[in-house]
């Protein structure tokens, strides 16, 4: 016998690879429906490159070996020396570079052109879609902005930097650089999402007060992104003081180390190719910024945006994976038919589909809303649908998740597949800057502070509804709900908060979505098929499958 003889024990059939190699804003007309109609007509070409490029299969392996090589921390360097460095691969580089490059980072600040706001969440939408962590430090540096252009001194010695498309990694002092990273220093062991329980205290080295110099004592146990270049930390002013937020840069003006020190990186379910740490400040230096006790306000402004953030990257992800389950389902063969021919199957794609372009038509409304800030109704929007929206949309990306990677089966549920990583992905943006109760209960605080607002909402949508009865009914049943006594609401804070996300998404749909994916929407979330609990479970008799379907992804 040939020991050199190569064995064919069967043949490689009816096996795809993932969806890539493709447009990603040619293959997505809500988004770019959504894009004419907030005016971004002049980033639209801009858009279309970085989508081309981010669609390229080299690209995806980027995304790929981010995530399989993940950042490893260097305490000390070979002599001995503290260095707190934290080491990523090269493919974490190349996709912070093209995201830089984009001019995504200060677009929305730094454009004034129409359509910014919506341009700038498209961007981020569309690299989502490949790779999350690098949309972490992305995240923390724009919503750090508007912060830092309040305070004069240190907005004249950043601004260049934060606007610049120029990627630079290296580890040296501001002034050194030719761009930055802000990262955000919250949470502590005993507080958690309680940030008034923080106990990290900030000594004024002279005079003190806004701009002034401090140093930090204390500790973060998640400390997003260590190797960003500086970090906004609240902190408390001395013992038995209130909050305040600091500016506090890895690097001292003298060009020394500052005394952050890593204690380790954590290890998350997902986002692996982004570094969380804990760190513990040992007299770190630091500027105030804001008012002395105005710490949580202040930060919370930068959280208005992050969360604006998370729903986006929420969406991205649900995006991704119902067009990898529905670009598989089309090819794979299962009992002599395709998967996508098949009636139930169909069910479940749609529903996916729904519920992806209901999530991006919020995220879009919510984007446009921050560029009209001027405007009551836009400031009703932005204030109560955010909290809203990242509550609802970050919950359902997790669930949906999962029932986009049982359409690939086992496939689906190896590490060596995307469809792994976004459902290990899908659960951060649900816990990042506030969890769903958190949330919950800000949607009700804003209404109870400004029920003017809540009014211009229900408004809104009211006239969104015009023609729809269904939606009308749901909109005064809601109304009549929300003006209850607040102690009555906290308890069911989660359902009202449910209920006025899908109002807002059908109406939403039916206002700017093509009557087959409203009347699918409607009919599923809020007809007769309400209250089914798995995807797939309600009558498709009377609503256009197949053009819910080729509406996600045209074939």
């Amino acid at each position: 016998m040939d020991t050199a003889q190569t064995w064919q024990t069967h043949e490689v059939l009816n096996q795809f690879d993932e969806f890539r190699d493709f447009h990603l804003l040619e293959a997505d007309p809500a988004l770019g429906e959504a894009l004419r109609r907030n005016g971004a007509h002049a980033h639209v070409d801009s858009l279309s490159r970085y989508a081309r490029q981010l669609g390229r299969g080299e690209t995806w392996d980027l995304a790929e070996q981010a995530n399989r090589h993940t950042p490893e921390l260097h305490r000390f360097d070979a002599r001995g020396r503290i260095i707190d460095a934290v080491e990523f691969h090269p493919s974490w580089h190349a996709l912070m570079g093209l995201y830089r490059q984009q001019g995504l980072i200060s677009l929305p600040f730094e454009d004034s052109r129409p359509g910014r706001w919506s341009a700038w969440a498209a961007g981020f939408y569309m690299h989502g879609q490949v790779e999350q962590g690098t949309l972490c430090p992305a995240t923390m540096t724009t919503a750090a902005i508007p912060l830092l252009q309040k305070e004069p001194v240190l907005w004249q010695q950043l601004r260049d930097k934060l606007y610049s498309p120029v990627y630079d990694a290296r580890d040296v002092p501001v002034h050194e650089k030719a761009s930055i990273w802000l990262g955000m220093g919250m949470t502590e062991k005993q507080g958690g999402s309680d940030v008034r329980a923080n106990t990290t205290v900030a000594m004024p080295v002279s005079a003190g007060g806004r701009g002034g110099e401090y140093l930090l004592r204390g500790h973060k146990w998640f400390y997003s992104a260590p190797m960003c270049d500086a970090h906004l930390v609240v902190a408390r002013m001395g013992e038995g003081g209130g909050q305040a937020c600091f500016y506090v840069p890895r690097w001292r003006p003298d060009d020394s180390r500052n005394a952050v020190r890593v204690q380790r990186l954590k290890d998350k379910v997902g986002n692996r190719s982004n570094s969380s740490s804990e760190v513990e400040f040992e007299d770190a230096w630091g500027i105030l910024m804001g008012e002395e006790g105005r710490g949580i306000p202040t930060i919370i402004e930068m959280a208005t945006y992050t969360r604006l953030n998370c729903v986006l990257g929420s969406a991205a992800i649900l995006r991704s994976a119902t067009t990898q389950a529905l670009a598989y389902a089309r090819r794979r063969q299962v009992f002599g038919r395709l998967l996508a021919e098949q009636p139930l199957m169909r069910s479940v794609l749609a529903d996916l589909a729904l519920e992806s372009e209901a999530a991006l038509q919020i995220a879009m409304r919510l984007a446009q809303a921050y560029e009209g800030d001027a405007d009551p109704l836009d400031r009703a929007w932005k204030r109560i649908m955010t909290p809203a929206a990242k509550f609802w949309v970050c919950k359902r990306t997790v669930e949906l998740a999962g029932e986009a990677m049982e359409v690939l089966g086992g496939n689906g549920y190896v590490d060596t597949g995307v469809m792994a990583r976004l459902f290990r992905e899908a659960p951060v943006n649900s816990i990042w800057e506030g969890s769903g109760n958190v949330m919950c209960l800000d949607v009700l605080r804003a209404i109870a502070r400004d029920p003017d607002s809540a009014q211009a909402l229900l408004g809104d949508l009211l006239d969104m509804a015009s023609g729809d009865a269904l939606l009308q009914a749901r909109a005064h049943a809601l109304a009549r709900r929300l003006s209850g006594p607040p102690e009555a609401l906290e308890a069911q804070a989660r359902r009202l908060v449910q209920d006025l996300v899908l109002l807002a998404q059908a109406c939403l749909l039916r206002r700017h979505g093509p009557a087959a994916m409203a009347d699918g929407f409607t009919a599923t979330r809020l007809g007769d098929s309400q209250g089914a609990m798995v995807a797939g479970a309600f009558d498709p008799a009377g609503l256009d499958i197949q053009a819910i379907l080729q509406r996600c992804l045209p074939a």
